[in-house]
């Protein structure tokens, strides 16, 4: 099994706490209220699943936590960073240092080969390039796509195109992975194998998830806690205890 990196806490440390959390949108004379007073605290190395309808908020809640968006009112604060009082250079950096997105879509360049793809993060971050192709290779063998290095995202199935936006999440080593919808285009054997893969980071790096999802028995085949939004505002938040079988694969080294 893995060794946990330093830079993540102690399970018992808040990762993320939310303040009468609000995001409202003017349409013409109509407010739309998106996320509508969100008070919720997420524990280090918990694993998440933000559940509800679509237009319940459970991505508008996401986009706050990953500082893609800014509160109307209230606060979000992860790790001791009230996100509403960064300026934009310091959410750019929060994201690239912190916060690990995968999304439904994968948003791979189409133009660049996988280990380019992956390596995007730590060419922002300016890291000198021996360095990147070092980390990004063991990224990819991580989640299991060494010998697909030099294709590109259209020469994958679409379960390779998910582990590669996984690789590229993970490559800065964040303490919290975002995944939104993470298997809405995977058909149901290649979803497991992904959110597999995300346990694996969960538990055995003490990586946060929070996972948006809409599917109810795939929240309980994986998260401990299971929160509900409806219409922008938090209606049910308990913990969970995943009934999935067999145990999680070993992480790879």
């Amino acid at each position: 099994m893995t060794t946990a990196p330093t830079i993540y806490a102690a399970r018992e440390t808040v990762a993320i706490r939310s303040e009468n959390l609000c995001r409202h949108y003017r349409m013409g004379e109509t407010v739309i209220r998106a996320v509508d007073g969100v008070s919720l605290d997420v524990r280090a190395g918990e694993f998440v699943a933000l559940l509800g309808s679509s237009g319940s908020g459970k991505s508008s809640m996401l986009n706050l936590i990953a500082g893609l968006d800014r509160p109307t009112s209230g606060s979000v604060v992860v790790r001791e960073r009230d996100l509403a009082k960064l300026s934009r250079e310091e959410l750019a950096k929060y994201r690239l240092h912190v916060v690990g997105m995968v999304f439904q879509s994968f948003n791979l360049i189409p133009s660049m080969t996988v280990a380019e793809n992956v390596e995007l993060p730590l060419r922002f971050a300016e890291v000198e390039r021996g360095r990147r192709e070092s980390l990004a290779l063991e990224a990819l063998d991580r989640v299991g796509l060494r010998a697909r290095i030099a294709h590109r995202p259209t020469e994958l199935s679409g379960g390779e195109q998910q582990r590669a936006a996984l690789a590229r999440a993970l490559i800065n080593r964040p303490q919290l992975l975002l995944a939104d919808e993470p298997t809405g285009n995977l058909d149901s054997h290649t979803g497991i194998e992904i959110m597999d893969l995300i346990r694996e980071f969960n538990q055995h790096l003490g990586m946060t998830v929070v996972m948006v999802t809409h599917e109810r028995a795939l929240a309980e085949r994986y998260a401990q806690r299971m929160i509900s939004l409806a219409d922008g505002r938090l209606v049910d938040d308990r913990p969970h205890t995943p009934h999935a079988p067999g145990g999680a694969r070993e992480a790879r080294p």
